[in-house]
């Protein structure tokens, strides 16, 4: 399973930390998980992420 780390989903979509952590608080952050002490967020929890954001423009453009 293919993962990255909070820093890594972060840069690839030109977040902050600090933003993501908001994200997190109000439920609109991917889903994360537990290695040792490390967070992760996998390829798949990127991929439905991605697609729920698009889904939530559209309905605000619509």
């Amino acid at each position: 399973m293919k993962s990255q780390s909070i820093d890594e989903w972060c840069k690839a979509h030109g977040l902050s930390r600090s933003f993501f952590y908001a994200l997190q608080a109000r439920g609109e952050g991917p889903r994360t998980f537990k290695v040792g002490r490390c967070t992760r967020i996998s390829q798949n929890a990127n991929d439905e992420w991605v697609t729920a954001r698009e889904a939530a423009s559209n309905k605000v453009a619509a």
